[in-house]
């Protein structure tokens, strides 16, 4: 009787743990499809007739508040900068949910994804940088360092329930890593002249929202409306404004409310997810991806920038992933995920170097407008190609099922 007990209680038990995971793939893949469409729009529409509505649309101006004190910004601005705050909001809750109860709050389980995101970040750089050493486009390094989670998953689910479900965990924490890693980036090197007076500001305010977690609030709206002020010191900083959405996560409650309801962290990840996978970076890829790519894609693909991104991201992260995870498990720091293959976690190695959302971020901190961002943006869709269909291939190869004899 006592085993049965502790059967009904497992097995909710192991639901609740499983069910938020669950939700966040099928929603990170289905907006990886949306991200998709929208991507092929942006190109068309950027290579049509109508270009120039393209970049006149983007480019509108845009006034929130009133005529004294209101902020007026482009419309594409406006999605970078503040749209995208909560984009990078919803990547710190998930950061600071990994850390407390995820795959990243073990030391066990967290090694693999944290050597292989930390290969899979240097390695890129590091031949991005080479290829463009004391060139114009030298300070796009940072542009090849990024997984794009919702881009990765999507192709991950096109291969249906064969996949592992380590397998997805794995890549899933692998990205969050990766995500860390170039928040840290953006905040310390693609970061304007500093103005110490609204960053003084910026850390009451953290501080005033780390009081309201210890007091016990936990209800959005106090977090909400500090959060805006946030970002507008951040903004006013020099820091790039969307670490304000960091910020903002890192102080949310995570512990459940005394009557047993799910914690705020929780409540707002679920009701964030479809708003950033659905509106946020659909619209960021409207605003971000279309470039002109002209009769000779080829000779544009040779350019300095577009070459070190498509070798950073198509070679360097399946390269980093790959062996630094062979030297950690080597080393016995981290094991290879249960029920998964060498051959399969090469595979989504593959799936790492699709580097989309935060790969585009990243080279519109670089370059701004003009040549070189254009031509970061060819070989970024360039290399995410690539590495999306590599990747498919080989871990469909390395799950599939062998054909009875």
């Amino acid at each position: 009787m006592r085993e049965r007990a502790l059967v009904r209680v497992a097995v909710p038990l192991a639901g609740r743990v499983l069910r938020p995971f669950q939700r966040f793939v099928s929603t990170e893949s289905a907006g990886g499809l949306v991200l998709l469409g929208c991507t092929v729009v942006a190109l068309v529409w950027a290579n049509s007739p109508w270009a120039d509505g393209y970049v006149h649309l983007w480019e509108r101006p845009l006034t929130v508040g009133g005529r004294a004190a209101g902020l007026t910004l482009s419309l594409h601005a406006w999605i970078n900068d503040a749209l995208m705050a909560i984009f990078f909001f919803l990547v710190g809750l998930e950061i600071k949910r990994e850390l407390l109860v995820g795959e990243l709050a073990s030391p066990r389980q967290a090694a693999l994804p944290i050597a292989g995101a930390i290969g899979g970040m240097l390695v890129p750089a590091a031949i991005f940088a080479a290829v463009n050493r004391g060139g114009p486009g030298a300070a796009g390094w940072g542009i090849p360092m990024a997984t794009d989670i919702a881009f990765a998953l999507g192709a991950l689910s096109l291969l249906g329930p064969g996949v592992p479900t380590s397998l997805r965990v794995f890549l899933t924490a692998l990205a969050i890593v990766d995500d860390i890693g170039a928040v840290l980036v953006i905040a310390v090197f693609y970061t304007a002249q500093l103005a110490l007076v609204p960053i003084a500001v910026a850390a009451a305010l953290v501080a005033l929202l780390l009081g309201f977690n210890r007091a016990g609030v936990r209800h959005a709206a106090p977090y909400a409306i500090v959060g805006v002020v946030l970002w507008l010191a951040v903004f006013a900083s020099g820091i790039h404004a969307t670490i304000a959405g960091v910020l903002l996560a890192m102080t949310i409650p995570a512990r459940s409310d005394a009557g047993g309801d799910a914690s705020l962290l929780v409540r707002l990840e679920q009701r964030l997810h479809g708003v950033s996978a659905f509106v946020v970076m659909p619209l960021f890829a409207l605003s971000n991806a279309g470039v002109r790519i002209g009769a000779d894609l080829a000779a544009a693909l040779s350019w300095p920038v577009a070459s070190g991104v498509v070798l950073g991201l198509a070679l360097g992260k399946p390269v980093g992933i790959t062996l630094v995870s062979w030297i950690a498990i080597r080393l016995r720091v981290a094991a290879l995920p249960p029920g998964v293959s060498w051959r399969a976690l090469h595979g989504v190695t593959w799936l790492g170097g699709i580097g989309f959302t935060m790969s585009l971020f990243v080279a519109g901190l670089a370059y701004g407008r003009g040549p070189l961002l254009d031509s970061a943006k060819i070989g970024i869709l360039a290399a995410s190609l690539i590495a999306g269909l590599a990747g498919w291939v080989l871990v469909r190869r390395a799950t599939r099922a062998p054909v009875p004899v």
